[in-house]
C-alpha cells in the first residue's frame, strides 16, 4: 500500500531527530528540539525542529525565528534539497525512510510546498501600492518616511494568517515585500502582518514570515530593482526595516535585503560589481552573516567594506539618533568618493 503524504509526515516525526542529523548536520539537539541556524543548514540556532510532541506542537515541526517560515519535516525535506517538485520530496522522504519509491501519477490537488515562487507571486501580484494605506503608516512610525519608487513593497488588507497547521486561520492586514533573484524575477515575499491601525506590529507570536525561494534571493530597492547603478556600488543587509532606514539617508544606493543573517552569509553577487556594502547588525548572528558575505566579495575581486550601527540596527539609529547623527556616522564609513557622490559633501575622517 502506498503511503499518502500524512502517512510519511507522521513516520518522519517519529525519526525526527535522525532527520535532523541526517539534512541539518551542523545542528545540536537542545532539549526536546534541534537547533541550527536555517534550513541550508548553516550553523546557528535561528530554526528550531521540534523532536518530541508538546501540549503546544506536534514532533517534527519546524520554525525559522528568522523569517517566520515553519512547517512539518516534509517542507524542511523540500527546503534542505531545494526540491520543488511535490512527487520528489514525497521520493527523497521514501528514500530515507528505506521505502520504496512510487511512480504512481500525482493527485489532481497536490500540495503547494512552502518554498513555492508560484505561491509568492500570486500573493504579491494580489496585494496593491502602499501609499496612503496602513502599510505605509506603519513604516512611518519605524522613521522610513520615503517610500516613494519603491516596487518591491505592496500591501495586502486582508491576508491570512495560521500560527499553526492546527490552528483557526486569521485575517490581518499585511505588508508585503517581494523576494527577486538577480535578473528581478520575484521568487518570495516577507509577509508583515500589521495592527489594524498601522500602529506596529500584529499581535501574533509570529507576525513575520517568508515563503518562497530565499537562498541568494532578497528584497531589493534603490535606483534599478534587479543589478547594482552604472557605479557598480550598491549595500546589502539583513532586515527591510534596517535597509530601508539607510535608504533614508542614502536614497541613490541600490540595496538588498537578505530578510536574515545566514541568508544575508549567502546573498548572490552582481557580475560586474565592484564595490559592495554590508550593513551588519550589531549581534553574534548579524556579525557571523556580514563577515561572511564580505569575505565570499573579496574572494571575487569586489571591494567590501562593513557598515556598522551604534546601537542594535541602523533602524534604531535612525530613531535613536536622527537623520543628521546618522548621516554622520555613515560619512564616515563610506569610501570618500562614495561619500561625495552620495551625500553631497566632502568625506571627514577627523
Amino acid at each position: 500500500m502506498t503511503e499518502t503524504a500524512a502517512d510519511l509526515a507522521r513516520r518522519l516525526a517519529a525519526h525526527a531527530e535522525d532527520v535532523c542529523r541526517h539534512y541539518l548536520s551542523n545542528g545540536c539537539r537542545e532539549g526536546r528540539t534541534w537547533r541550527v541556524g536555517d534550513v541550508d543548514n548553516t550553523p546557528g540556532r535561528s530554526l528550531c525542529v521540534q523532536l518530541a510532541a508538546t501540549s503546544t506542537s506536534a514532533a517534527g515541526r519546524w520554525i525559522d525565528f528568522a523569517t517566520g517560515e515553519h512547517g512539518d519535516l516534509l517542507d524542511l525535506i523540500a527546503q534542505a534539497r531545494h526540491l520543488d517538485a511535490f512527487r520528489d520530496v514525497l521520493d527523497e522522504a521514501r528514500r530515507f525512510l528505506g521505502l520504496p519509491e512510487t511512480i504512481a501519477s500525482q493527485p489532481a490537488n497536490p500540495r503547494v510546498a512552502i518554498r513555492s515562487p508560484e505561491a509568492a507571486r500570486r500573493l504579491f501580484a494580489a496585494a496593491k501600492t502602499i501609499r496612503g494605506t496602513i502599510a505605509e503608516t506603519y513604516l512611518r512610525n519605524r522613521g522610513i518616511v520615503d517610500t516613494g519608487n519603491i516596487t518591491a513593497l505592496r500591501f495586502h488588507a486582508q491576508c491570512w494568517h495560521r500560527a499553526h497547521d492546527g490552528a483557526p486561520r486569521e485575517i490581518w492586514p499585511a505588508l508585503i515585500a517581494a523576494v527577486t533573484d538577480l535578473h528581478g524575477h520575484v521568487v518570495g515575499v516577507q509577509r508583515t502582518w500589521l495592527a489594524r491601525d498601522g500602529s506596529g506590529k500584529a499581535p501574533l507570536a509570529t507576525p513575520r514570515r517568508a515563503m518562497g525561494q530565499l537562498a541568494g534571493n532578497g528584497v531589493r530597492f534603490g535606483a534599478l530593482q534587479s543589478a547594482p547603478a552604472q557605479s557598480g556600488v550598491m549595500a546589502a543587509g539583513e532586515g527591510l526595516e534596517t535597509m530601508l532606514a539607510l535608504r533614508q539617508i542614502l536614497p541613490a544606493m541600490p540595496m538588498v535585503a537578505a530578510l536574515s543573517a545566514s541568508h544575508l552569509a549567502m546573498l548572490s553577487l552582481h557580475p560586474g560589481l565592484r564595490r559592495l556594502y554590508v550593513a551588519r547588525d550589531n549581534d553574534r548572528a548579524g556579525h557571523h552573516g556580514a563577515d561572511k558575505l564580505a569575505a565570499r566579495a573579496r574572494t571575487d575581486s569586489i571591494e567590501a567594506l562593513l557598515l556598522t550601527p551604534c546601537n542594535d540596527d541602523f533602524n534604531t539609529d535612525l530613531n535613536a539618533l536622527g537623520r543628521e547623527a546618522l548621516t554622520a556616522s555613515l560619512r564616515a564609513q563610506l569610501a570618500p568618493e562614495d561619500a561625495v557622490r552620495l551625500l553631497g559633501v566632502e568625506h571627514r575622517s577627523d
